[in-house]
């Protein structure tokens, strides 16, 4: 049904309502409003106060207000990253503190769009300084370790933390932030900070992120990496645990330690791939649901006893004082004021809660790690095109297909070291147990309690992060591995009872999105193995109907890829003529009316898989004309075709759904980065010439009667796909059907 590659992740980061460079622009040209942006003016004017308090404080009233997507143009338009940046220099420690979290703020929240424009506006020049002082003054003796303990709010450690997080979302978004961040030696000073992480755990998980960020995909930096910079990292690694911090820390150094393993030594990799993976598995191996339980109860508890020891204080003081009924008045005022101010000014982010997100962040960033791993051993795509364009390719294709027996690729595509340490700390195991729902004790707790709410969506973004790692072990492991026909059996049992467990499931699409993606994955090895498959007729045009009406191409794609699949199945049983003719008219008319060709193409994909051989499937084709509604269809299919061709020589790329241009990074659906953790997007290179695209209707036709199977099941499709992969694989059933002989191995494009 198609290739594709398995979905990677990357931090998800706002982006502002409105687009602040068109904006800008029309500004310049003297067609923007001109009307007052009320706070934000006022507040970058006082950015030029004399006084470094009103400084402060405007720099603190920005990093308010930028949160808030509808005042970003207008702080684009009157320049706001040129006043903040020379701010980061600021004589004044509190100054540079606020004015690195408004520009914190506003790199995240601003998205691709404002952090190029950060970039564009010099604003690395002051922050690299400001690291290099930091970093200086770290090392510097005029303050003794007290003195810094009682500066907290605007120690030198305070500022660094503000300025990484700025560094981390600009790299994350801009190539030409990460080439400035090669050039400058950034890397020595960021490793300096990760260092103090027995004394500063928030300043060196605020460094990891950013070591994790940009170690990806870039050899530059990575020959800068020394022994002394490796020494760190594995210092960070086998520190002990002493609380949730440290271990989302050590997460996210495994992390980056997998961005580097290419500078490891061969004979070192296994025992490194061991240790990340054990790290891995602990995170994992913890109950998140019982530890927001046991986490809230002791911040009820604490601050229960915080409560009752404060009115004891103010009985006893009361007590003291009280002489008249004046003074009784008084003190009974001051009684209240002081239990407001006990529970109304807590941190909001106080320990227990603080303790609770990093173990949810920590297991979210395990499982993406994992899905990386695992589908990092996909070649880059300028090896796809050396590849596809080479004399030996055909050759190299045909002795891989011999080799694994019939099969483009073996179904173990993952290293050995890799392999070897996922089943030795039972890492399938352990993902199964996340794709459960939330507790729903937890989930109670959370939504009675604003500042825990937001946990119930970390809660559910790791159970969808579990079933995207439960889709690339699915694709790549043998079934024994995976606990045998008996197993994905009960898999798809557990999937289907999640699914179809929730009324509105179609509602909530990143859920939807990443179970039809573990669906489509289990499906697709269960048929290529002949495992009868669980899901009733019902159930399978219910998930359909539902999941192709979403507004996610890649839901839409999983869909119509569970259909085909299913159907090639039931088309070698007997009975199944309506369950067939049902599944063939939904997918003609996805094909005729879905507006995006990726899915038109899948769906066209999945018709010649259903229809391709058996009996029933030949009464069904019959009595749903479907020869007549692909010759209608013809036309139509040809002027996309015709449509997509500036497109590929324009960009070289599915930009529109994978996000990704070939020059330029970023991070969501416009403008992606080039140092972006989301999946690669393969060249658009057409398997096979489309012009036999012509002969769709013929083709059809004459498939119908022939005895064997027009196409070859396919590899497993991720939430995305490759037009080329599509619009190959229908010219080569066509070119089949009309001709009788096979392409070449070449022409399939590998998973």
């Amino acid at each position: 049904m198609g290739k594709s590659r398995t979905k990677r992740f990357k931090r998800p980061q706002f982006s502002p309502a409105g687009d602040c460079q068109a904006e800008a622009a029309a500004a310049a040209n003297g067609t923007g409003g001109e009307e007052d942006d009320g706070p934000a003016a006022e507040l970058l004017e006082k950015l030029q106060h004399p006084s470094a308090e009103v400084r402060e404080c405007a720099c603190a009233g920005l990093a308010r207000l930028v949160q808030q997507r509808p005042a970003l143009p207008g702080l684009a338009r009157r320049d706001a990253v040129r006043r903040l940046g020379p701010l980061l220099l600021d004589p004044s420690l509190a100054v540079r503190e606020t004015a690195a979290g408004a520009l914190r703020n506003l790199s995240a929240c601003g998205g691709f769009e404002v952090c190029d424009d950060m970039v564009t506006k010099d604003i690395m020049t002051p922050l690299v300084v400001l690291l290099k002082e930091c970093s200086a003054g770290l090392d510097s003796n005029e303050m003794s370790l007290q003195e810094k303990k009682d500066q907290n709010r605007n120690s030198v450690e305070n500022i660094a933390n503000e300025a990484v997080n700025v560094l981390w979302n600009i790299c994350e978004c801009s190539s030409r932030a990460v080439s400035i961040f090669n050039k400058e030696g950034c890397l020595e000073i960021v490793l300096k900070y990760l260092s103090r992480f027995p004394t500063n755990v928030d300043l060196a998980i605020s460094v990891a992120y950013c070591l994790q960020t940009v170690t990806e995909d870039n050899p530059e930096l990575l020959k800068s990496f020394s022994a002394t910079a490796l020494n760190v990292l594995e210092s960070a690694l086998l520190s002990p645990v002493s609380s949730m911090e440290s271990l989302l820390l050590k997460t996210l150094v495994a992390g980056t330690i997998w961005n580097l393993k290419d500078i490891i030594p061969c004979k070192s990799q296994a025992e490194i791939i061991n240790a990340l993976l054990k790290i891995l598995s602990e995170v994992l191996g913890m109950d998140a649901g019982e530890t927001v339980i046991q986490m809230k109860e002791t911040e009820t508890q604490r601050l229960k006893t915080a409560a009752e020891a404060e009115e004891i204080l103010e009985n006893t003081n009361g007590d003291d004082l009280i002489e008249d009924d004046e003074m009784e008045g008084i003190s009974h005022k001051r009684k209240v004021r002081r239990k407001t101010f006990v529970s109304d000014l807590l941190p909001p982010t106080d320990k227990e809660l603080r303790e609770t997100i990093a173990l949810l962040t920590a297991q979210q960033t395990a499982l993406e790690i994992i899905v990386n791993m695992c589908c990092n051993e996909d070649p880059s795509d300028d090896e796809w095109e050396e590849l596809s364009s080479s004399d030996e390719s055909d050759a190299f294709m045909e002795n891989s297909f011999s080799e694994c027996g019939g099969q483009l690729f073996s179904p173990l595509c993952l290293s050995h070291e890799v392999h070897t340490a996922l089943t030795n700390y039972l890492i399938p195991k352990k993902i199964f147990e996340k794709t459960a729902f939330p507790n729903s004790i937890a989930v109670d707790l959370c939504s009675r309690n604003p500042t825990w709410k937001p946990l119930i969506r970390k809660m559910n973004t790791i159970q969808c992060r579990a079933l995207f790692c439960l889709q690339s072990l699915v694709s790549l492991l043998d079934v024994e591995h995976l606990g045998g026909a008996a197993a994905l059996q009960t898999l798809a049992q557990h999937l289907s009872q999640l699914l179809f467990s929730q009324p509105d499931f179609a509602k909530h699409a990143d859920f939807l999105e990443a179970i039809s993606s573990a669906l489509r994955a289990l499906l697709q090895t269960m048929a290529s193995k002949n495992i009868s498959q669980c899901m009733t007729p019902d159930q399978l045009m219910t998930l359909c109907k539902a999941g192709i009406h979403s507004s996610n191409v890649g839901v839409r794609v999983n869909v119509v890829s569970i259909l085909g699949i299913t159907g090639s199945v039931l088309a070698k049983e007997d009975g199944t003529l309506e369950t067939l003719k049902n599944i063939g008219c939904f997918l003609l008319e996805v094909t005729t009316k879905d507006p995006s060709l990726v899915v038109a193409g899948e769906a066209l994909d999945a018709l010649f898989d259903v229809f391709a051989d058996g009996k029933e499937a030949e009464r069904a084709s019959i009595q749903i004309k479907l020869l007549s509604a692909l010759k209608e269809f013809q036309p139509v299919f040809k002027m996309k075709e015709l449509a997509l061709q500036p497109i590929e020589k324009r960009f070289g790329y599915n930009d529109t759904l994978a996000g990704r241009r070939t020059h330029k990074p970023m991070d969501h659906w416009t403008e992606p980065a080039k140092d972006s953790k989301q999946h690669p997007c393969l060249p658009l290179t057409f398997q096979a010439p489309l012009a036999l695209l012509d002969h769709v209707a013929q083709g059809a036709e004459q498939f119908a009667q022939q005895p064997g199977p027009i196409a070859e099941p396919c590899p497993v499709l991720s939430p995305t796909q490759h037009f080329g992969s599509f619009l190959g694989h229908a010219a080569e059933s066509c070119y089949i059907a009309q001709t009788g002989l096979k392409l070449q191995a070449s022409s399939h494009l590998p998973a």
